[in-house]
């Protein structure tokens, strides 16, 4: 049964024992980031790696506020959080919908379609106000303060309190599609945050269509169209561009709208690297295997989850940019200074004695290494449908998952390594992978020693590795220039003849099955420990 919303989610993390409450005073300013760091690395490099989630129920500054950390921090409570015994199940859910079964008969036409129903069902239902938790406090207006949120600070060169766990709804101006996107947000006063959607994100390119709507006549502007995102240090300022131009900019407005502490699945949609034309909402719906209901929010004309514990409603003025930053990020280095929109709230809604989800992240593991691995196991099947020949994926936690993608291949020709690369390069967000390592299919790409082990004998590095220029995360502080760099690739499969390789490859070592059958009983006995 799907959980309604995050209470309902503390209360089974609490039935499995995954939860600790933390009486005792905890300052948001360091202190709580700290904790749940730690709690994040305890068993690290064990099976029961992450340690518990977190519910700071006595929070300095906050008599009445309860804030959750954690929530996602390990393999177990990843499966919990969506409700299955393997993430792979989820995976083979997807793949029967991309591949499904050419009916032959009658029969089978009908037994098609309790499946088209099911994923019918799927799709998210607006309820009315009254029905809607999110809605039992409202403040519009003077009101508004979210500084009584108990927002943290997590690193203590971060430019300020930054909210981390937050669904940002957009709509597409020329479809009208909702997007749900996940994107740090820097709390600046009372009623303004930063918004950090990079410019390849969803949320941005939304911002670019309502610029290229208000100055049709400035569409192929590159300049005009940094003024969404960060990265723009040699971008025009508006005071560059004609008085009417600036006019038009100026009176036009994105609205936006930010959920915080929504159910599991919703929060988790929000991270995953859908394609635009399918809103996260479904998504969440197909993981929780139950609509996710949605109510009108009260001063934007956007659709929020009727059960989330906060809602801020406000817009973001376009051509709008401020300084956010320094932000210590999931690359275990700081973000360093950039300009990015800004969101102006016209509206704090949320239940009665809200619960604040928040998340740190930093140098791996943390929280969001599980989340990035439920996204590598469930959406292989998208990979796969482009590129069939992929066996499997490997995104390690330490690789900060845009940095290092290892990758196992069932090999049919000359360059085929060298084909996917490239495949992948050119795949959404697969396109910011610094370094991809192509292997044979039977190289087990979740043992990273075997990976090593393998790549480092069947390379030779001039022939093996190729280097390419394009579009990189807008995080890498290395890249040339923000936002644009290099990515490596390397082939690290058996080299056949047609690729110029003409001397025998060897075989590798393994041991006869029938001897491993016999020491196999024999262990015991031996007492080797």
């Amino acid at each position: 049964m799907a959980y309604n919303d995050l209470r309902d989610w503390i209360k089974q993390l609490e039935k499995a024992g995954e939860l600790k409450r933390i009486t005792v005073e905890v300052d948001p300013d360091l202190e709580m980031a700290e904790i749940a760091d730690r709690a994040a690395k305890l068993g690290k490099g064990t099976a029961k790696a992450g340690g518990p989630a977190l519910l700071f129920e006595n929070v300095k500054g906050h008599p009445k506020a309860r804030v959750l950390m954690n929530q996602f921090g390990s393999d177990r409570r990843m499966k919990l959080a969506l409700e299955t015994d393997s993430l792979d199940d989820i995976a083979g859910r997807i793949r029967e919908l991309l591949h499904p079964v050419s009916p032959t008969s009658l029969m089978d036409k009908l037994k098609m379609l309790p499946k088209l129903a099911e994923v019918g069902s799927f799709f998210p239902k607006v309820i009315s106000s009254k029905d809607a938790p999110c809605k039992e406090v409202i403040h519009r207006g003077e009101d508004v303060n979210l500084f009584d949120l108990p927002v943290l600070r997590t690193w203590p060169q971060d430019g300020g309190r930054f909210i981390t766990l937050p669904c940002v709804v957009t709509r597409d101006p020329k479809s009208g599609k909702r997007n749900v996107g996940m994107y740090r947000m820097q709390v600046y006063d009372e009623k303004t945050t930063g918004m950090h959607w990079q410019r390849q994100k969803v949320a941005a390119e939304h911002m670019r269509d309502r610029l290229r709507a208000a100055t049709p006549d400035l569409a192929g502007n590159v300049d005009l169209m940094a003024l969404t995102a960060g990265g723009t240090t040699s971008a025009a300022s508006l005071d560059t561009l004609h008085a009417t131009t600036v006019t038009k900019i100026r009176n036009d407005r994105m609205e936006v709208a930010v959920a915080i502490g929504t159910d599991p699945a919703t929060t988790f949609a929000a991270i995953v690297p859908a394609p635009p034309e399918v809103e996260e909402y479904l998504i969440a719906g197909f993981l929780r295997q139950k609509p996710v209901e949605l109510v009108k929010a009260e001063t934007v004309d956007l659709e929020v989850p009727a059960h989330a514990e906060y809602i801020l409603e406000g817009y973001v003025q376009l051509g709008e940019l401020r300084t956010e930053g320094p932000f210590g990020d999931h690359t275990g280095f700081y973000t360093m200074q950039d300009d990015y929109p800004v969101f102006h709230i016209t509206a704090i809604i949320h239940r009665k004695q809200p619960i604040y989800a928040a998340t740190i992240v930093g140098k791996p593991p943390m929280e969001d290494a599980w989340m990035g691995k439920a996204v590598e196991r469930i959406f292989l099947p998208l990979m796969q449908m482009t590129l069939p020949e992929i066996v499997d994926v490997n995104l390690p936690p330490e690789g900060v998952f845009h940095n290092l993608m290892i990758v196992s291949i069932r090999k049919s020709y000359a360059g085929h390594a060298r084909k996917v690369m490239n495949g992948i390069w050119a795949m959404g967000q697969a396109m910011f992978t610094k370094c991809i390592v192509v292997v044979d299919e039977d190289c087990d790409v979740q043992d990273v020693a075997e990976v090593v082990l393998r790549t480092t004998n069947n390379i030779d590095p001039e022939r093996d590795i190729q280097f390419t220029l394009g579009p990189v995360d807008s995080l890498d502080h290395a890249s040339r220039l923000p936002n644009f760099g290099s990515k490596m690739g390397i082939d690290a499969t058996r080299k056949w003849p047609a690729e110029g390789f003409t001397r025998p490859w060897p075989a590798m070592l393994t041991m006869e099955p029938t001897v491993k059958a016999r020491v196999d009983a024999l262990w015991e006995k031996l007492g080797i420990k």
